[in-house]
């Protein structure tokens, strides 16, 4: 069996599973089951307390909780899932933000070619299949971002080769907010927060939390179909394993 027909089938299989799903299953369910991540660092966006110590329009990227803390307030943050580097790509400090870029063009690095010479010398801004996703705000003067996803299913993992990744819809929420210049730490640091309101939910999530079964059913079923579409046009000489971290 071809390695299409192989994503094609198990895609399926996904969406066929995920429509036996019961009304009453959590949306964290939902997007566990098809997004990856699990109960602890899954989970959506949320206005949670914070620490005190840190300043209105700061970024905390705490690969400890894997969450991005926006602080917008004195005590208060808005908290986005995030994917975190791997074991062999960790890292942390203290950076700025040094450029911002809506659906900004993809080009591995030297490291990456070397790594698996099968990847694409280059994909395009709006391409969906772009590992960057719709916006990246780039860090200092390295090659790590934080960007959006074209596999939203590997939030809430440690999977990416140092970048921190977003659901699409969270980077779309927090790049209007964020201009050049702004202050990022990197830390493996854990926080205690506690959700003070769940903020505006991505489309998945919330028709996944509605109350209305047919409406969490159509949702889920929806989700499954554009995994099964991601994996039916994905690289042809690229792996999915290997496509879902890449960067």
């Amino acid at each position: 069996m071809s390695r299409l027909s192989k994503a094609f089938f198990a895609g399926a299989a996904a969406l066929v599973a995920t429509a036996t799903m019961p009304a009453s299953a959590s949306a964290q369910d939902l997007i566990s089951f098809l997004w990856g991540g699990d109960q602890e660092h899954g989970g959506g966006r949320k206005t949670v307390s914070f620490s005190s110590q840190y300043k209105p329009g700061q970024i905390i990227v705490s690969f400890g909780d894997r969450r991005l803390y926006h602080v917008v307030k004195t005590g208060q943050a808005v908290s986005y899932p995030i994917a975190v580097p791997r074991e062999q790509s960790r890292w942390q400090g203290t950076t700025n933000v040094s450029m911002k870029r809506e659906n900004p063009a993809w080009t591995p690095t030297p490291t990456m070619r070397a790594e698996n010479p099968r990847l694409p010398t280059y994909v395009p801004g709006g391409h969906p299949l772009n590992p960057l996703g719709v916006r990246a705000l780039y860090l200092g003067s390295s090659t790590y971002r934080i960007h959006g996803t074209d596999a939203p299913w590997t939030i809430g993992q440690a999977v990416s080769k140092g970048c921190i990744r977003m659901y699409n819809e969270d980077v779309k929420d927090l790049y209007p907010k964020v201009p050049v210049g702004t202050r990022v730490m990197v830390t493996w640091q854990r926080f205690n927060s506690e959700v003070i309101a769940a903020a505006e939910p991505s489309s998945a999530s919330a028709a996944a939390a509605d109350p209305n079964g047919d409406r969490y059913e159509a949702a889920a079923r929806r989700a499954a179909e554009r995994r099964a579409r991601y994996e039916s046009r994905a690289f042809r000489n690229v792996s999915r394993s290997r496509s879902a971290s890449i960067n």
